[in-house]
């Protein structure tokens, strides 16, 4: 048996990299998929690719979420995944003695306040079903520092301890609603192509990036869904509030050897 089968999701920022590979895998699992992103061409095109429905969402927008309320009042996954690193227009300060305020509150709207906004939509459209779970996708990011990505580190956080507080509420007020975190690392991803390249350096740079990985190599947005899949599925029914690394071993401690 398909391990979603009958079960309605909704993903953010679902138009590519891990939203996409999760909305692939839950539709292989028989689930139904609302894919939604802000980019409404790209994330079209990915709907009718995967055989999904879309719907346009700024996650940041609370009037955008009362309108996904109406069209989908009912849900029994919700994959809170959207979220910006601050350098989608190029190289700024991120720092936290040269951020601005605007460049913070801006990877706070999308990250922080997004992921709040998603989880107050998911607990209500839950509340009816016989059970539900979300899953906030977080960062290696949001469990250790990041000297020159002070919002996206500090969001990241955000949204690791706001797993917690959304699992604990829904237990002690009775609700079966499970809420977990995803932390991944590396997952070569679209947003990383910039970095990289396609020149013959190509290969260095990504060996370069993943020096520190124990694994030594990049993860995949498949293995993020693969993940998610569990966690979406009745096999997690008592996994609520648990934070779920994925990132090669690279914050099980150092690799080196004694000597």
């Amino acid at each position: 048996m398909q391990r979603l089968n009958g079960k309605t999701c909704l993903i953010t920022g679902a138009a590519r990299g891990i939203g996409e590979a999760i909305a692939q895998a839950f539709i292989a699992e028989g689930a139904q998929v609302y894919v939604t992103d802000i980019d409404e061409e790209a994330g079209r095109q990915t709907a009718r690719d995967l055989g999904a429905e879309f719907m346009k969402l700024d996650v940041a927008s609370e009037a955008n979420w009362f309108t996904i309320a109406k069209a989908v009042p009912a849900l029994d996954v919700l994959v809170n995944n959207a979220g910006i690193t601050g350098f989608e227009n190029g190289a700024i300060n991120h720092n936290p003695e040269h951020a601005s305020l605007a460049h913070w509150r801006a990877v706070h709207a999308v990250n922080t306040d997004g992921t709040f906004l998603g989880c107050r939509y998911g607990i209500a459209a839950m509340r009816g079903r016989p059970s539900g779970s979300i899953i906030n996708i977080s960062s290696r990011s949001g469990m250790v520092g990041i000297p020159a990505a002070a919002a996206y580190a500090a969001s990241k956080a955000a949204i690791r301890n706001h797993s917690k507080t959304v699992a604990l509420y829904c237990a002690q007020n009775g609700l079966n609603i499970r809420c977990n975190s995803i932390h991944p690392a590396a997952i070569l991803t679209p947003m990383w192509e910039p970095l990289l390249g396609d020149g013959p350096d190509r290969e260095a740079r990504m060996k370069a990036f993943v020096a520190d990985t124990p694994m030594q190599r990049f993860g995949t947005p498949e293995e993020v869904a693969a993940l998610a899949v569990l966690l979406a599925s009745d096999e997690a029914a008592y996994i609520t509030g648990s934070e779920l690394t994925i990132d090669g071993g690279l914050l099980a401690g150092s690799a080196a050897t004694l000597g």
